[in-house]
């Protein structure tokens, strides 16, 4: 059982200096949902209705620079440390990093673009606890609807990547590299820069189902690499280095996502994230989406993870959330678009202590 303990904002480490601007403008951003009753609350009980003042106070006060938002921020919440069940850690928490890949595309396909990113299907249906047909893992959250009408399991990577959806007219996009096209599996999302000159954002829509399955873990645990190699530059000069093994490695991480195309409204700003407002670079997180709530602040204090060239003492929004990220004291950092966020992005992979920022009314129920 995840407890909370209760601190001060002077013992959080960092937090007197840290410029809280971005992560005010992003919390103002999910502000109107919160005030719209349009979040939920995950299985930690952090209530969203008890934010509904200080949202209301966030659309109101527009934008705040740096001192102005952290007295904000000061004056609605209270901090309570997040300790997982049977943690022992002086920081029983992790972070790791994600991006918004930039790429060449083709809204065709051509001899050189061949590896497509796909629309949801038709017969790909969402399911729960109710719907969900026997046998079928209560993990899944999306199934196959068979031309009889009953449900069953979608078809798994290997399967599409050999052709299962091919003649329905789903392809979004071309890519030319199948790594690229696999690691936007990863991201979420991608910013494509098509060869007609148009620029089009492709953001996650739906997914197979089947569970997510690491392939840096797998090469880690087979010792083709070590811990320490299996970031993200480690995992892809593995990938070039052994072409004709790549699709067996992909083919391990069953899951499959589907994306909609979306336009590039700012860009400034990177994708709309699960929470339904776009993301911040270094202020917003993706977090476990059966635990928290989205919409509401964190503070995140890994000194063992250098940006710009100071430990990470940041405070964050959770507006996001991926198949990866398991646990209350588990977040991925959105680091920006483009190749030099995608180099910090697969970097990051460090121990980190949470607190969750939450109104003092409910701070109160929450530690025990």
């Amino acid at each position: 059982m995840t407890r909370f303990a209760r601190r001060g904002f002077a013992e959080l480490p960092g937090w007197a200096g840290a410029d809280h601007a971005l992560a005010f403008a992003a919390f103002r951003a999910g502000a109107p949902r919160l005030v719209n009753g349009q979040v939920s609350a995950g299985t930690l009980d952090i209530a969203p209705g008890a934010f509904h003042a200080a949202a209301e106070a966030a659309v109101a006060a527009g934008e705040l620079d740096g001192a102005a938002a952290r007295s904000f921020f000061e004056t609605h919440f209270t901090p309570l440390r997040i300790v997982p069940s049977g943690s022992v850690s002086a920081q029983p928490g992790f972070v790791t990093g994600y991006y918004e890949p930039v790429v060449a595309a083709s809204p065709v396909r051509t001899a050189r673009f061949r590896f497509p990113l796909y629309a949801p299907p038709p017969d790909l249906v969402k399911i729960d606890d109710i719907s969900r047909p026997p046998g079928l893992d209560s993990s899944f959250r999306f199934a196959r609807r068979a031309p009889c009408g009953m449900l069953e399991e979608y078809p798994d990577r290997a399967a599409i990547e050999a052709g299962a959806l091919a003649g329905q007219d789903l392809e979004i996009a071309w890519l030319d590299d199948p790594v690229e096209a696999f690691f936007i599996h990863i991201q979420g999302s991608a910013r494509l820069r098509l060869s007609d000159g148009r620029e089009i954002r492709v953001g996650y829509a739906a997914k197979t189902g089947h569970p997510f399955t690491a392939i840096g873990r797998i090469l880690v645990d087979e010792g083709e690499l070590t811990l320490a190699e299996a970031d993200m530059d480690g995992i892809r000069g593995w990938l070039a280095a052994h072409p004709e093994r790549r699709q067996a490695l992909f083919n391990r991480n069953r899951s499959f996502i589907f994306f909609r195309r979306t336009p590039v409204d700012d860009p400034d700003l990177g994708p709309v994230g699960a929470a339904k407002v776009p993301l911040t670079a270094l202020a917003s997180i993706a977090v476990d989406r059966e635990l928290a709530t989205f919409c509401v602040p964190y503070f995140i204090d890994a000194p063992r993870l250098v940006v710009a060239g100071a430990p990470f003492r940041r405070l964050m929004i959770a507006q996001d959330t991926g198949s990866a990220i398991l646990g209350p004291a588990r977040a991925d950092i959105f680091v920006g678009s483009g190749p030099d966020a995608g180099q910090i992005a697969g970097r990051i992979r460090h121990p980190a202590d949470f607190s969750v920022l939450v109104p003092a009314t409910l701070a109160k129920s929450l530690v025990r």
